[in-house]
């Protein structure tokens, strides 16, 4: 039987003191064994995550994951329903010209810039890409607007590639758990890709981004509530035993990899 840890604030907090001047991790402390556990749970736990922009094709995505810094996504997808409903190609949303996506689009923060990129990134599409969305991330950073977790998440969710898009959700949890720690979004994507075991790295990034989002929130994580709480190594764990291990209602992931 698992043993069972709880801790008060003040030993919470005690613990975080004495382990504040340590040097940070730089590896994983999770054995090839452990990472095929822990996303065997994931799995398990949610079979099918999904997305929550809307979109109708790989333009209107690009479109939407790009308006979606610093705004949400149900505020996207309000902007962008009647938006996409005329505009679907880069040839129609030149037509429609900066001004009118303006008016569309001026309740998402940013606005006005967001309008420039998307008039830009239509340009480039057409000027470069013969109107089609490229299906590399060398190609999808050249466009206005677009970054490499931007083109990730256009690789996955449009085109069906094993990418990693890092967010702040999937940062915080690879530097918590230590499960791939590292300095930037970057640094934490490329040992993320490393040691994800291959069957389970196309759902991984949503994986992580929900497990960060619902269980181990920023704030307080709600380790009686994780999955993995038996075989997590992260010292803020408050709690050792595993929370039951089914099949959760869907949650869709908001698009917080624009950038």
């Amino acid at each position: 039987m698992a043993n069972l840890k709880t801790k008060s604030s003040a030993q919470t907090a005690k613990k975080s003191n004495a382990t504040a001047g340590r040097k940070p991790a730089t590896k994983s402390l999770y054995s090839k064994a452990d990472l095929e556990e822990i996303f065997r749970r994931f799995s398990i736990q949610r079979p099918e995550p999904k997305g929550e922009l809307e979109h109708v094709n790989p333009f209107t995505l690009v479109v939407a994951v790009a308006l979606s810094a610093q705004a949400t996504d149900v505020g996207v997808n309000k902007a962008t329903r009647a938006l996409f409903a005329i505009a679907d190609t880069p040839q129609k949303m030149l037509d429609l010209g900066e001004d009118s996506i303006r008016e569309y689009i001026k309740t998402i923060g940013l606005y006005r810039n967001k309008a420039k990129n998307v008039v830009a990134l239509s340009e480039k599409l057409i000027a470069d890409f013969g109107g089609e969305v490229p299906r590399t991330r060398e190609e999808l950073v050249t466009l206005p607007g677009v970054g490499r977790k931007t083109a990730n998440v256009v690789l996955s969710m449009a085109f069906g590639q094993a990418t990693l898009a890092v967010d702040t959700h999937i940062f915080r949890i690879a530097n918590r758990l230590l499960l791939a720690p590292g300095k930037t979004p970057d640094e934490v994507e490329q040992r993320l890709l490393k040691l994800i075991p291959d069957q389970y790295l196309y759902h991984a990034h949503h994986w992580l981004i929900l497990h960060g989002r619902y269980c181990c929130k920023a704030r307080k994580p709600e380790c009686e509530r994780c999955v993995i709480a038996d075989l997590c190594r992260s010292p803020e764990k408050i709690w050792d035993i595993p929370a039951p291990l089914v099949e959760l209602p869907q949650q869709n992931i908001g698009a917080e990899t624009a950038g």
